[in-house]
């Protein structure tokens, strides 16, 4: 037989940031639990609302499945004496396992026979189990921030106010800080009164909906985007849908009701993104444009309850949208009353990071970086002049009013203000692109500029970061260090001639000019920026050991180590290169033996060494030649021309020779062929 368990731990309303991970957690953990318990079921199922995370698990056995623990004892050589009695060491463990000698087996583990008791378990009821392996998954639940209530020692998001937990009609009883379990829930806030009585799992659900409770975030997602698009519709526009909003909505209310409302007209008059930041960022609003996508005075947003005095509702949104309008309507007008360029002298007076300096110092490093770039570009004088203007001005409105109240304007409101002040368009443009990407999927700068100050930009503070010791530590990671080095990356992938490394030195002499420790801390950021590329080229399809074996040598051009991963996938997909491969390690375990790779042919004494030679001469002209064009197919291609060569030069000669000229000539033939190879892959550190 099997019953339904509902387990729903009633709390203070939850982040909703929080509840989506506890929900995927409260899933794991439960199967985990189950699992470990021998516990069979038929699904398991995971609903939350601001206060609750409720655990559903179908079909769930009555009675643990009936186990056998294997136990192992001494071994045989210890547990017999050699006329084939029992020792004290056996008779001493089948004591403690109240066994007898006909339950013992001999089994080999790793070539030495031992004493082994396999003993049955009877199974417990689940009613019994569940008694300590709910409480279980409530405290096993992690969350980004938890707190303690009372004078009590578990740690939540949140204060725990109910604990329901009904397996079938029976109540499972345990206590977590004072609070024990019962079959009493609790509906809505507001529009349900004191405790819901609950006589089974079937009962559970239906309570819920009738005390005003959409339990299901799913269903609460749906409701919210269906009524929130038929509102905008009914006034001619469409839903600016935003999948982070809806998210975030759908856990901040049990009951939802989408309503519309309005602002006035008169605030159109400011920049789009001015009136959307306030409405989104502030009050969870979703914005409403016309068929041309231009901003229209209404608004939606959720309310948790139903109709009732909805528009006494609407009207308070109303009022309070109005007056976080008006405070942007002022901060716009009060900035735009100096040009941008004023703002840059009052960056001297707001800190960075204390180890950093000045918004004005670093602005200043932007700009050597970024000038340092342009010199090493195909740019015009124009092109030049811009990335120069761009860069200076790019952090003056972080000290304006608009931005100081919505920092989330940082940039946006520069590129707003350049164009007011009469800078040129492209200057604008790049300031409004420098933060870009600022997360998981966001768009690229477009303009050359915009992706020279983005680079910039994000380079100085990783640089500055790892200079002064600041580096992120396991999941901390307090300056974005590692967000800041997969924009870089995503940008540089789009820039053939930008070498990172040399911007990489460049950056860092703004913090440590040319001290001993600057090698160092370089070591260090590039090999975190590999680690970084490495993700990104794993989440592209590309191997692991692949990944490896490209970001194995120099760090230079981004775009060049990618194109030579994607060759490198196609050529491994081979059924022969395995034994190319051996052929090549073979190369690399011996180049490390090698001092130099000057080779001198008139050491050659073998046929096969001077065939090597002659076929290495060949094959680097040409694969050098194809790399320089960016042609990495034909060069792996060409590469493996060596394959027969190097294998009959291994079959035949002695490399490591008792003649050390003999001996050193050999490897730096070796040496040279590994350098070749280099520039495509460190073939050394590809599986097959």
């Amino acid at each position: 037989m099997a019953r339904d368990l509902v387990f729903e731990t009633g709390t203070e309303e939850l982040p909703a940031s929080y509840i989506s991970d506890a929900n995927r957690q409260l899933k794991e953990k439960a199967a985990e639990k189950f699992c470990a318990c021998k516990l069979s079921y038929d699904k398991i199922e995971v609903y939350a609302t601001p206060r609750r995370l409720i655990l559903y698990v179908r079909k769930l056995d009555e009675k643990q499945d009936d186990y056998v623990i294997t136990t192992k004892g001494p071994s045989k050589k210890v547990a017999f004496d050699e006329s084939g009695n029992p020792t004290r060491a056996l008779t001493g463990f089948l004591k403690g396992q109240k066994a007898t000698l006909e339950d013992i087996k001999i089994k080999e583990l790793k070539g030495t026979d031992y004493v082994y008791v396999n003993k049955q378990v009877l199974g417990k009821p689940t009613s019994d189990l569940l008694k300590d392996i709910l409480p279980d998954i409530v405290k096993s639940l992690g969350f980004p921030k938890s707190m303690r209530w009372g004078d009590h020692d578990t740690r939540f998001a949140r204060p725990i106010r109910w604990l329901l937990a009904l397996y079938g009609d029976e109540t499972i009883s345990f206590n977590i800080e004072n609070i024990t379990s019962s079959n009493y829930t609790y509906g809505h806030r507001f529009l349900s009164n004191g405790k819901l009585k609950i006589t089974d799992t079937d009962m559970f659900f239906k309570t819920l909906k009738d005390a005003y409770v959409i339990y299901d975030q799913n269903e609460r997602r749906q409701i919210i985007l269906n009524g929130a698009k038929k509102l905008a519709q009914s006034v001619g526009g469409t839903l600016v849908y935003d999948e982070e909003l809806l998210s975030e909505i759908t856990y901040l209310v049990e009951y939802p009701t989408p309503l519309m409302g309005t602002f006035d007209e008169e605030f159109l008059s400011l920049p789009d993104e001015v009136v959307i930041t306030p409405m989104k960022e502030h009050q969870r609003y979703f914005p409403v444009i016309d068929n041309k996508g231009k901003l229209l005075h209404y608004f939606i947003t959720v309310r948790n309850g139903g109709n009732d005095y909805i528009d006494e509702v609407r009207k308070g949104n109303e009022r309070v949208l109005r007056a976080r309008l008006k405070d942007a309507d002022f901060f716009y007008k009060e900035d735009k009353r100096f040009p941008l360029e004023h703002y840059v002298d009052k960056l001297k007076k707001v800190v960075f990071q204390v180890d950093l300096g000045t918004l004005y110092d670093k602005t200043q490093r932007i700009m050597s970086i970024c000038e340092f770039i342009c010199d090493h570009l195909d740019l015009g004088k124009n092109e030049i002049d811009i990335v120069k203007r761009a860069a200076y001005l790019c952090k003056a409105d972080l000290v304006t009013q608009m931005v100081d109240e919505f920092d989330e304007l940082q940039g946006v409101m520069g590129m707003y203000y350049a164009v007011e002040s009469g800078e040129k368009e492209e200057v604008a443009k790049a300031i409004g692109e420098q933060y870009k990407p600022a997360f998981a999927g966001d768009m690229l700068p477009e303009s050359p500029a915009g992706k020279i100050l983005s680079i910039a930009d994000k380079i100085d503070t990783v640089a500055g970061c790892f200079s002064k010791g600041l580096e992120p530590t396991g999941s901390q990671d307090p300056y974005g260090l590692r967000r800041s080095v997969i924009g870089v990356i995503n940008i540089m992938c789009s820039e053939t001639c930008i070498n990172i490394d040399k911007v990489l030195d460049k950056a860092l002499d703004n913090f440590m000019g040319e001290s001993e420790e600057k090698e160092e801390v370089k070591l260090k950021l590039i090999d975190f920026i590999k680690q970084r590329f490495k993700g990104i080229l794993m989440d592209e399809g590309i191997r692991y050991d692949v990944a490896d074996a490209v970001l194995g040598g120099e760090l230079k051009y981004l775009p060049d180590i990618r194109n030579r991963a994607d060759a490198l996938m196609k050529w491994l997909d081979n059924n022969e290169i395995s034994m190319v491969l051996t052929t090549f390690k073979r190369v690399s375990n011996l180049a490390k033996f090698a001092g130099c790779d000057v080779i001198k042919p008139e050491l050659f004494t073998d046929d096969e060494e001077k065939d090597m030679y002659d076929c290495y001469k060949k094959v680097k002209e040409s694969v050098d030649s194809e790399i320089d064009n960016g042609d990495y197919d034909k060069a792996l291609v060409t590469i493996k021309e060596l394959y027969q060569p190097l294998n009959t030069f291994f079959d035949k000669v002695m490399v490591m020779s008792k003649d050390n000229d003999l001996k050193n000539n050999r490897l730096a033939l070796l040496l040279s062929v590994q350098n070749m190879m280099m520039r495509i892959a460190n073939f050394s550190l590809i599986s097959y």
